[in-house]
């Protein structure tokens, strides 16, 4: 009874460490695994068999302790470390790594709802973060802003190549310097044509048909047709020249007053109120006069081969003389704005130093975009304002808008301008440009990284970032409690708590590491350790039954 008992014993330590041989085996098997979690075998004594429970001491008797016969080890449990192993940087930027606590979401085809810590991801053809077994990576979406949702899962998607994003430009920073040292703008350029007449000869005026416009050297012939094309070319203002522009008669007008109009519109001078000088395209005294805004940038000059038409008989309808020319120290500035297409707009800023007060001088600004729908090329005036000792003080004006009618686009497009970045001093010379504006063309998704909170930032083709999206963890108050599954998964288990799903970095995560994986944590030199030991404790146990069943021979031959 009692050999067979040791026998039995013996086995017990077999069986243990056996199992502790297979959990080796299972972690040396794994050492390369991405994000492997090691596990060590725990044993535990069997029973013990009381031969007798002891007494305590007495008068006549010093105590005596229990005799206890042990039966054996058994498994007390396999356990899981959760320790974090080494992180190898790959370069790739969808492989992820946990730094910390915290497990990436992961739902399968089926929809089942697993766990990892093996953060080599991907981006399959529909744009979405997968495993390399297909399942899909959870996280928190955005709204059409690019702002985060927070508290909804959802599987996160980057869509390269065929997410595209653009931005109407809406407020524009301007930065440089306007000089106080200069001379004050007070009268435009003066630009007069030859004396005109109508079929009767008389002086022309506002309301004379431009079918019955005539030269007064030649009151003979009249200079236009209905249906004739007067093509605007070559005229400057200031040091640029202005892009050129077709009135057809009959169409677009038929009076001379209707000529004039159209010819301060294409040429955008402004005679709003408080604009010095006397701005305007007018008739007077028989002539078509054009008088331009003050500042030499405004000025503008008219050759006699700048306006022409397609009546054969005459060919240049129009002589201009410059009567007088603009005065005033300015400069010209120009920027690039986006619609809400993406369509480049040009917007033209003219300076002119208006004043020169007590309170600090000022300048004012004259805004134009050749790309405004139909010819209103004006498309307003203020003043910036500067203390005396040259810092910004106020501006007037400093918001316009552009007709994008016609474009597809949304309409007007609206845009402030920021002054604060420019200052008055008497500096040598005058110095604006655009310093920032929150517009920008078409872009398409053409790289994306990961942040150490998660969060998906996507580069596009314009140079632009926006999120895409937020990488969530799971946490668990009892991570060990957790069910191991295929694929480097884990499942939720009966004693690994309640599921807390959050950002990482948040209530206690840890953060996410970009093009990075985590390696096995399983340690080779405790291993190898674990294998001699193991080995021993198995060979000396079944020593212990070949030592009884040698003794239970030696029974055997006393009855022979």
């Amino acid at each position: 009874m009692g050999l067979t008992s040791a026998m039995y014993t013996g086995l017990s330590g077999i069986n243990v460490n056996q199992t502790r041989i297979d959990a080796i085996g299972h972690n040396l098997a794994n050492v390369n695994t991405t994000a492997f979690k090691g596990s060590r075998t725990l044993f535990q004594t069997q029973f013990s068999e009381t031969l007798s429970q002891g007494n305590g001491p007495s008068v006549t008797s010093g105590g005596v302790n229990p005799t206890q016969l042990g039966r054996g080890a058994l498994v007390g449990t396999i356990q899981r470390s959760f320790a974090p192993g080494s992180v190898e940087m790959t370069g790739i930027v969808s492989d992820l790594a946990v730094e910390g606590a915290g497990f990436f979401v992961l739902r399968r085809p089926s929809g089942q709802q697993v766990f990892t810590r093996d953060g080599s991801f991907s981006v399959n053809p529909d744009n979405r973060l997968v495993t390399i077994d297909g399942d899909f990576v959870r996280g928190f979406g955005v709204d059409e802003n690019f702002q985060i949702i927070p508290g909804v899962l959802t599987d996160l998607t980057i869509p390269l190549g065929t997410l595209s994003v653009v931005g109407a430009t809406q407020n524009v920073s301007m930065d440089g310097d306007l000089s106080a040292d200069g001379t004050l703008s007070t009268q435009g350029s003066e630009t007069v044509s030859q004396a005109l007449v109508n079929g009767g000869g008389a002086p022309a005026d506002a309301n004379t048909a431009l079918t019955d416009l005539r030269a007064a050297t030649d009151p003979a012939v009249a200079l236009f047709a209905d249906g004739n094309a007067i093509t605007v070319s070559g005229v400057t203002k200031g040091d640029r020249t202005l892009p050129a522009q077709t009135f057809v008669v009959g169409t677009d007008g038929a009076t001379l007053g209707d000529f004039a109009g159209w010819l301060q519109t294409v040429f955008g001078i402004q005679d709003v109120e408080g604009v010095p000088g006397n701005p305007g395209v007018t008739v007077e005294n028989g002539t078509l006069v054009v008088r331009s805004n003050a500042g030499e940038q405004n000025g503008i000059a008219i050759t006699a081969n700048d306006i022409a038409t397609d009546n054969i008989a005459v060919p240049l309808p129009f002589q201009f003389t410059q009567a007088a020319d603009a005065n005033g120290s300015g400069i010209y500035t120009a920027f690039t704005a986006y619609d809400s297409l993406g369509t480049p707009v040009m917007v033209n800023l003219t300076f002119a130093l208006e004043s020169r007060l007590d309170t600090g001088p000022v300048w004012r600004f004259y805004v134009e975009s050749p790309d405004s729908s139909g010819n209103a090329r004006a498309l307003g005036t203020g003043t910036v304002s500067f203390d005396t000792e040259g810092n910004f003080r106020s501006v007037t004006g400093d918001q316009f808008s552009i007709n994008r009618s016609g474009t597809g686009a949304a309409t007007p497009l609206t845009i402030t301008l920021d002054f604060s970045g420019i200052h008055g001093l008497s500096t040598q010379t005058s110095n604006v440009i655009m310093a920032a504006q929150d517009g920008f063309p078409p872009g398409t998704l053409s790289g994306f990284g990961v942040g150490a909170d998660g969060t998906i930032n996507g580069t596009f083709s314009n140079g632009m970032s926006r999120t895409l999206g937020q990488v969530a963890l799971g946490l668990f108050p009892n991570p060990t409690g957790l069910l191991a599954d295929t694929d480097n998964s884990f499942l939720i288990g009966p004693n690994s708590g309640n599921l807390t799903i959050t950002a990482p970095g948040a209530s206690g995560a840890g953060r996410i590491l970009g093009g990075a994986l985590e390696l096995s944590n399983v340690d080779l030199s405790n291993e190898f350790i674990g294998l001699i030991t193991s080995s021993t404790g198995f060979q000396a146990s079944s020593r212990v039954i070949s030592v009884c069943s040698d003794l239970l021979d030696q029974l055997l031959l006393v009855v022979r």
